[in-house]
């Protein structure tokens, strides 16, 4: 099996973001997104006090993280669950409220630099993609049961593919014949059908599908949706939640949760805001960051990122305080 390598993106960024949060004895982070232990890593030597929980889907990221945080002790928990799970995850742990939350969204290194995963369209292998290799459809079982309106439907959505619609008739055509297994008859498929000259700009034409495919087999937005807000809602005043994003459609979920946690709820006509009703969060980043040249240079994955950041400055009706 080939092995991952894990470049965080914006990690100094990421971890300064995070430290006004974690200065204290008994500080919890919880990493939603734990891959390789990248950011987790990070924390855990920069903030001597904090201790982290490192939730994942994946069992094989789960253990190689465990592996290289080891040293740290009880310092880490890792937690196999899905991140929209944070709310049972914070129970079993009996932890009321925790000072941050780390979301680090979209494919990590431990997927896409391990062949036999199928999420990288570079070389031909089982068109898997599944984040949790234990459960779920496949992209395999997506391909070879949609139906073209479906299949446009997430082409269009999650790839932002402009010529989905072609490509999802010519899906269903060809697995009529012989049914996907692996990525290199989609890949042939994808340069047969996307034109020359919108091939040679946006990146490989394989790049949106595979996408698409992969947050489709994740339920990615769908959980990203429940888990803000409970992230939102898990931080005790002080804490934070410092999200990056790599798709617009993740990142203006994002953003519209964080708007509208920040937002007051004072009528715009009144000419004060009265004591006890000022917003009980506020944004820490203004609008959403991104990766320098250098670091995009360095980490081409750091090119899309977005990163944003919200901080609690008040208990607030149902929150954790």
């Amino acid at each position: 099996m080939s092995e991952p390598r894990h470049v965080p993106v914006l990690l100094d960024r990421v971890v300064a973001l995070l430290q006004p949060a974690l200065e204290h004895d008994g500080a919890v982070l919880v990493d939603c997104t734990l891959g390789l232990g990248g950011h987790t890593e990070a924390v855990l030597e920069r903030c001597g006090q904090a201790r982290v929980v490192g939730i994942d889907r994946d069992p094989e990221a789960l253990r190689r993280a465990g592996e290289r945080l080891a040293a740290y002790g009880e310092r880490f928990t890792g937690v196999h669950a899905v991140y929209d799970e944070l709310p049972d995850v914070l129970a079993d742990l009996g932890l009321p409220s925790v000072d941050a939350v780390l979301f680090d969204l979209g494919v990590s290194s431990m997927q896409l630099d391990v062949r036999e995963r199928g999420f990288a369209y570079a070389e031909d292998a089982p068109l898997d993609m599944r984040m949790d290799g234990t459960t779920g459809p496949t992209a395999a079982d997506v391909l070879n049961t949609y139906s073209a309106g479906e299949l446009t439907r997430v082409l269009r959505d999650y790839g932002e593919e402009r010529f989905a619609k072609k490509i999802a008739h010519a899906i269903v055509r060809r697995r009529e014949t012989e049914p996907f297994a692996t990525s290199g008859p989609l890949v042939e498929l994808l340069y047969a059908e996307i034109p020359a000259p919108a091939r040679r700009t946006g990146g490989h034409p394989a790049k949106r599908t595979f996408q698409a495919l992969r947050m489709e087999v994740n339920d990615e937005l769908a959980v990203l949706r429940r888990a803000i807000p409970a992230a939102i809602d898990a931080i005790g005043v002080g804490g934070r939640v410092v999200v990056e994003s790599y798709h617009s459609l993740e990142d203006r979920l994002v953003k519209q949760a964080f708007t509208a946690a920040t937002r007051s709820t004072v009528p715009l006509d009144l000419p004060f805001v009265p004591e006890g009703s000022e917003p009980a969060l506020r944004l820490v980043t203004r609008g959403a960051e991104q990766a320098d040249e250098q670091e995009i240079a360095q980490n081409p994955r750091a090119a899309s990122v977005r990163l944003r950041a919200i901080e609690r400055l008040r208990a607030s009706q149902g929150a954790a305080s």
